[in-house]
């Protein structure tokens, strides 16, 4: 990924419900809270954050694969995000579970062990947020076997 500024634009619909533009070729994402604050007709902060996560991660994963030309799909993540109350009493994201599952057995992917030592830390979107919310990762491949 190269260095560069991202900006997006958010607008309000009503009340808590935000059209979120990426820009130019990219469909306008609606946000919202869930009740009682908004209605719930699009994924939330935090639902959006553990996509940010999730999809970082996957696209690591696929990319340190693909350079060794292993083909592991498809992939699937789930990411489960805590929330609960800080010290202060106030809501926050305390940690994140991130699960990649492999669309392959693990004996079909050489240097597998090179790739799961490293890509996480390729990881723009993850290394960023785990900074401030601890995130574990977990990974298995098509036969549930847990490989990280």
């Amino acid at each position: 990924m190269s260095e560069s500024n991202v900006r997006i634009t958010l607008r309000q619909q009503h009340d808590y419900c935000f059209d979120v533009d990426f820009g130019e070729g990219i469909a306008v994402l609606q946000a919202d809270e869930p009740a009682p604050l908004g209605s719930g007709q699009g994924p939330s902060p935090v639902q959006l954050l553990a996509a940010a996560v999730g999809n970082c991660l996957s696209d690591s994963l696929l990319f340190a694969l693909r350079k060794f030309k292993q083909a592991p799909e498809p992939l699937r993540c789930t990411v489960d995000a805590e929330v609960g109350r800080n010290d202060q009493k106030r809501l926050r994201v305390l940690k994140m579970t991130a699960a990649l599952h492999l669309g392959v057995p693990a004996s079909s992917l050489e240097h597998l062990d090179r790739v799961l030592d490293q890509f996480e830390t390729y990881c723009t979107v993850t290394q960023s947020v785990g900074q401030g919310i601890p995130i574990e990762l977990q990974v298995y491949d098509s036969t549930g076997q847990r490989l990280k």
